[in-house]
């Protein structure tokens, strides 16, 4: 297991025991993929996705083998939101060069052209699932993306470093804390 995959498992748990990911094969056309043995750009079928997965399966690079996304991990999202039945990627996200501390690692609940998960309610159902842990979660349509977890006011005085209102004092505290190596400019909408 390496760094990442450690990381994964600490901020989005291990494997959902029953949950597989059968016939989805979403991470392999809408991820971007930089690993020394791997790489294709995002939103790009992988070179080795075929009419029934995965080709080289048994022989996957080490990025394939250890990534599983956020419907994996997090039991509290819905069943029924497997990435190619709800249309909504999630996955726990590394900035190289964040914008602030609350870009750095992420969450990133990822809507895919098409999907009706806003509509259905399915969106709000992953978001309430990821939206109570010390991880920043964004949503995003692929061109752009909204900060949804901390809220506004907490994320503001996250970053900003002004003292909050005594109902946030708390919840600040917690945020600052855990990011309290990172400076930042204030969260805006992301391109």
């Amino acid at each position: 297991m390496h760094a990442d995959t450690d990381l994964e498992t600490a901020l989005l748990g291990p494997l959902v025991a029953g949950r597989e990911c059968g016939d989805c094969t979403v991470c392999c056309t809408v991820l971007k993929v930089a690993s020394p043995d791997f790489s294709k750009p995002a939103d790009t079928p992988c070179a080795h996705l075929g009419a029934r997965g995965c080709t080289i399966h048994a022989e996957r690079p080490g990025i394939c083998r250890d990534w599983y996304c956020g419907w994996r991990r997090v039991a509290a999202i819905p069943a029924a939101a497997r990435p190619d039945r709800s249309g909504l990627l999630v996955s726990l996200g590394y900035e190289r060069a964040p914008r602030n501390c609350l870009e750095g690692v992420a969450i990133t609940v990822r809507r895919l052209e098409g999907s009706s998960a806003i509509e259905d309610g399915t969106a709000a159902a992953v978001l309430d699932a990821l939206c109570d842990r010390l991880v920043p979660v964004w949503f995003s349509d692929g061109a752009r993306k909204m900060l949804m977890h901390p809220d506004d006011q907490v994320a503001g005085h996250v970053l900003a470093g002004t003292p909050p209102p005594a109902p946030l004092a708390a919840e600040v505290a917690a945020w600052r804390a855990r990011y309290a190596a990172f400076a930042g400019a204030p969260v805006t909408d992301a391109p």
